[in-house]
């Protein structure tokens, strides 16, 4: 399957949980997760319906999510194992989509018989739903308003910086960052953004974990430098400024949206700053 949008916005909607509700839906099945985007780790559950009236429960969990994919595993259900892995492949057309399901069936000759008669075939419907919600949003997202937000890297810690509004989210952590304005690019964004919230001066060095679709924007995660001479970022748009490394990185209150690239984070920390993209 190809999708018409970058992988990394294509990567986006894989873990967008609406999009999986959605083609459970359309199958007769249900999906539910802790938030609007799965992350690595994460624990999602599914109502199977094999028959009217009956639903199997499952229970996988995210193993990777990432620009190239999305990869997960049973943990819970009458399968004696199941991996599904997604993997995306930029083309000069878009986004290839390639999806891999193994699973292992009990109940000996009898359960590859139900494969063959039930199981293969619900497996296909479901992907091929999944397709057609892929099909459909894809346009949607790519044509939303962009947000940066934006990994500062120093000394091996990220800065976190914390909110003051609105008041559901007064108090908890974020990377900063705003929107791009018309004509601007990605990485004057995150540089306009940070001399305004941070009285810094920056230089975005690359990217960060997947798209992440959010109501009505498309938020994409820069990471960052301090440029040589910079004054020292103060919280002049926060109520305070923190140095997070990556052992403390799980601990922090994220806003939901950052959350979502807290795994991202710490294997950049661990590993050091990717190469400009």
């Amino acid at each position: 399957m190809l999708i018409d949008a970058a992988a990394r916005t294509v990567a986006g909607l894989l873990r967008d949980a609406e999009v999986s509700a959605e083609a459970m839906r359309r199958c007769g099945h249900r999906f539910s997760a802790g938030g609007g985007l799965v992350c690595r780790g994460e624990t999602v559950r599914f109502g199977v319906r094999v028959a009217p009236g009956l639903r199997v429960p499952l229970r996988t969990r995210i193993t990777d999510v990432s620009p190239t994919g999305l990869e997960s595993v049973l943990v819970a259900g009458p399968l004696r194992a199941l991996a599904h892995r997604t993997t995306l492949t930029p083309t000069a057309a878009g986004t290839l989509v390639l999806d891999e399901v193994e699973w292992t069936s009990p109940l000996g000759g009898l359960g590859r018989l139900g494969d063959v008669v039930l199981g293969r075939g619900l497996v296909l419907r479901l992907l091929a739903a999944r397709a057609d919600v892929l099909v459909e949003r894809a346009p949607e997202v790519t044509g939303r308003p962009v947000v940066v937000a934006t990994a500062l890297l120093r000394d091996g810690a990220v800065l976190a910086a914390q909110r003051t509004r609105p008041p559901e989210l007064a108090g908890r952590w974020e990377l900063p960052g705003g929107r791009v304005e018309p004509g601007e690019s990605e990485p004057d964004a995150v540089a306009r953004e940070l001399r305004e919230e941070l009285g810094a001066d920056v230089r975005a060095t690359g990217r960060l974990g997947t798209d992440l679709p959010l109501a009505d924007v498309l938020l994409r995660v820069h990471t960052a430098e301090l440029e040589p001479g910079s004054p020292e970022p103060q919280p002049l748009e926060h109520a305070a400024l923190r140095w997070v490394a990556a052992a403390d990185v799980p601990d922090v209150d994220w806003v939901a949206a950052d959350r979502a690239v807290a795994a991202d984070l710490v294997e950049l920390l661990r590993k050091g700053p990717p190469a400009a993209s």
